[in-house]
């Protein structure tokens, strides 16, 4: 396992860490020993980063990860979010009192006094222009309920108003080989800032497995199944805003990039940490089986020109048109 500084908070952290929304829920159904099963081996391999939520199973996920740390006396870092419990889930809800109640619920289901870091969840845009929002936070680090904050965007214009708070030390954006606009748009801006970024829906919610299929199911409750236009939140959630049928083809472009021994997985990750501004990748998992093969990317030899431009040449000739004016 290769490690990276996490911005300003000072953290060294895994390049492969792990997600844990599939854990908590609305990817099917989740069986909990598995889960506990596959956390434990995450930390076997040398991961040290857990991102979570509190809406992720309603705070299911938050105590799967209290059960870990319960159970194994290694040290980690646990990120969650605050603020997609607001119903409705408006800017206005972003004040003091919800978020303290937000965060307390969070100490509580973690069982931790302080917390490690908490994001911002992905909210309303205007938010991130509102500098009242991050003093109730300054406030809540100055009380030791957590140690460092940061956000969770869909937009990488979000990403940069953000990062003019000079306390925010992390942002979570979606970037994958189907998402290269960070790239162009937002990394130098992080780096000179001294944020660290977490790069989420790293494989396009399954697509950058190359194990889906036109005809592949999906339980009612994935929400591959029900959010694939943005029924129930952003569209950029699901398969990273790509249409399906778009995304499959892609994926097929990709597979003769792919080393022989590693999977596309595989090379998807390693792909993302191709990108010196990246802190890490927090692909999910639900078995040892995932957590071992996300891990083994870290170790895989750095991609060369010609992959990375290939990779480039599949974005913009399918991709390109369906996601870089939206987010």
């Amino acid at each position: 396992m290769q490690y990276r500084r996490l911005g300003k908070t000072g953290y060294d952290v895994s390049t492969i860490s792990f997600g844990a929304w599939a854990i908590g829920g609305t990817w099917g159904q989740v069986d909990d020993a598995q889960s506990m099963a596959a956390l434990h081996r995450a930390l076997d391999l040398g991961i040290n980063f857990f991102d979570t939520a509190d809406v992720y199973g309603d705070g299911h996920s938050e105590r799967l990860i209290a059960q870990l740390r319960h159970e194994r006396r290694e040290s980690f870092t646990v990120a969650t979010k605050a603020g997609r419990r607001l119903d409705p889930h408006v800017a206005g809800g972003y004040n003091g009192p919800n978020l303290r109640a937000f965060i307390d619920r969070s100490r509580q289901n973690l069982q931790m006094d302080t917390l490690d870091l908490v994001q911002l969840h992905c909210p309303p845009s205007v938010v991130f222009s509102q500098p009242e929002v991050f003093e109730v936070l300054d406030g809540f680090v100055q009380e030791g309920m957590i140690r460092h904050y940061g956000v969770s965007v869909e937009r990488v214009d979000e990403a940069l108003e953000a990062i003019r708070h000079p306390n925010v030390a992390t942002v979570q954006i979606i970037f994958n080989a189907f998402r290269l606009k960070p790239a162009d748009a937002f990394f130098a801006a992080a780096r000179d800032a001294d944020v660290g970024i977490l790069a989420r829906v790293p494989l396009a919610s399954g697509l950058l497995t190359g194990k889906l299929r036109a005809d592949t199911p999906f339980q009612a409750d994935d929400h591959r199944a029900f959010n694939r236009h943005g029924e129930a939140f952003d569209k950029g959630e699901t398969f990273s805003g790509v249409d399906y049928a778009t995304g499959l083809e892609a994926v097929e472009r990709l597979r003769p990039l792919v080393p022989e021994g590693s999977t596309l997985a595989q090379f998807a990750l390693r792909w993302i940490l191709m990108f010196p501004e990246v802190t890490c990748a927090i692909p999910g998992a639900r078995n040892p089986q995932q957590v071992e093969s996300n891990a083994a990317a870290a170790d895989l030899p750095p991609l060369n020109a010609e992959q990375m431009a290939a990779v480039q040449r599949v974005y913009d000739d399918l991709i390109r048109g369906q996601v870089h004016g939206h987010w």
